[in-house]
Formats: C-alpha cells, sequence, structure tokens
C-alpha cells in the first residue's frame, strides 16, 4: 500500500519525506487555507519536494473551467494529479484531461456508483470517503471493500485511494481489502507509531542500560 499525507503544510510532508514512508501528497482548498503560504507557492513548493503525486484540486463545478483549472496545475510538475469532485460536469472535465494525458483524482466519492462512473470516465484515482462515511452511521470501509470487487472483473485502470481517514485502524482495515493507496492526515501518521507497550519497554531498556554504564564507570574509577 502506497502512504499519501493529506495536508499541504511543507513541516509535516518534509518529516514524513525523511521517515521515508511518503509515496504522494493530496491537498484540498481546506489543507490550503490553514497554511500562511500562497496556494502558488505551496504547491510549487510541494511538487518538488514530493516524487510521487500531488493531488491538486480544482474550484469550480462547470467542466470548461475545470478543464482550465487543471491544465494550468500542470505548471507545477509532471507529478501533479487534478482532483475533481464526483459531479456530472467533474467526470465529464476528468474525461478530456485523462483523454489529453492528465492524470485525475476524482474526489468526494461516497458510493459505488459514483465510483463506477470514475472509473469509466478514464480516471487515474478514484478517492471514497470513508471517514465522513463512518460520521453518518453507514459503514466506509464496506464501501472500499464493494468498489475494489466491482473493479475486478474489468480490469480498470483506476486505483482506490482511500481518503478521510480517521485512525491507523482504517489504514488496516484498508491494507487487509488490498486498497492499493491511503492518504491520512499527519496526526493519524504520528499515531501509527504509537504504542504503550512499545514506550514501557523502550523506558525500561533505558534504564537498564543505565545501570550497567554506572558499572561501568564504578568499575574505572576503582582501577
Amino acid at each position: 500500500m502506497k502512504f499519501f499525507l493529506d495536508t499541504a503544510n511543507i513541516d509535516q510532508i518534509k518529516d514524513a519525506k525523511d521517515i521515508g514512508v511518503l509515496d504522494g501528497v493530496t491537498t484540498n482548498p481546506t489543507l490550503i487555507a490553514m497554511e500562511r503560504e500562497s496556494p502558488e507557492e505551496l504547491y510549487s513548493t510541494i511538487s518538488s519536494l514530493v516524487q510521487g503525486p500531488v493531488s491538486i484540486e480544482t474550484v469550480s463545478n462547470v467542466t470548461d473551467e475545470i478543464v482550465k483549472q487543471g491544465q494550468s496545475f500542470m505548471k507545477y510538475g509532471k507529478n501533479v494529479y487534478v482532483k475533481v469532485a464526483n459531479t456530472k460536469p467533474g467526470l465529464k472535465a476528468v474525461k478530456i484531461l485523462e483523454d489529453s494525458g492528465i492524470h485525475c483524482n476524482v474526489t468526494l466519492t461516497f458510493s459505488s456508483s459514483q465510483a463506477f462512473l470514475a472509473a469509466k470516465a478514464g480516471a487515474t484515482v478514484v478517492s471514497p470517503f470513508i471517514g465522513r462515511l463512518d460520521d453518518i452511521s453507514q459503514d466506509g470501509m464496506a464501501l472500499i471493500a464493494e468498489i475494489l470487487a466491482m473493479y475486478k472483473p474489468y480490469g480498470y485502470k483506476t486505483s482506490v485511494l482511500v481518503s478521510s481517514i480517521r485512525h491507523p485502524i482504517h489504514i488496516v482495515q484498508a491494507a487487509k481489502l488490498g486498497a492499493p493507496i491511503a492518504t491520512m492526515p499527519y496526526k493519524v501518521l504520528e499515531m501509527m507509531f504509537k504504542h504503550p507497550l512499545t514506550d514501557i519497554g523502550f523506558a525500561r531498556f533505558m534504564k537498564d542500560w543505565d545501570s550497567v554504564k554506572d558499572k561501568i564507570e564504578q568499575k574505572s574509577i576503582a582501577r
């Protein structure tokens, strides 16, 4: 499974890259609004930092405008994916952009029928939002399983990018289903490192090692 970071924060992206787990980045207008830099500065910096795909979202529901925005995003790098909402005008734009060689990530996907349409339109990636479905008492992970099963017999090229991840269990569940990509907030990536037994064990090892060093120092003094 590829790990994408769902953020526009440069420090978070650099940290994930340094750890060696960063395969791509997804952004959206909300994430961009949280940062001080201009969208242009952020998009340019992120696409230069990340070797994998960087999704930049369009902000229109008019086909021609979506296409123009998507085409303009290509100035930020060859690794840019155009993020388009799963609407009728959006999928029309996806078809045009994909036919011209521009990769698209179809976002705001909440049903299998929407995911089917995204694949038919030729989208490179479809992003089902599992956390938001869980929030309204629907089973987000069941949607992932259904989409994966639905795509398999037809050999669609569209990859399922599990989105709106709330916690590490979502990532484990998605991996068990064979989802090829998961995008997560930075806080979820940090949560993946945490386990109380790891903390307890490390603290014990360090304490024991300090006692070993004390013994070595005492022997050195005795000589």
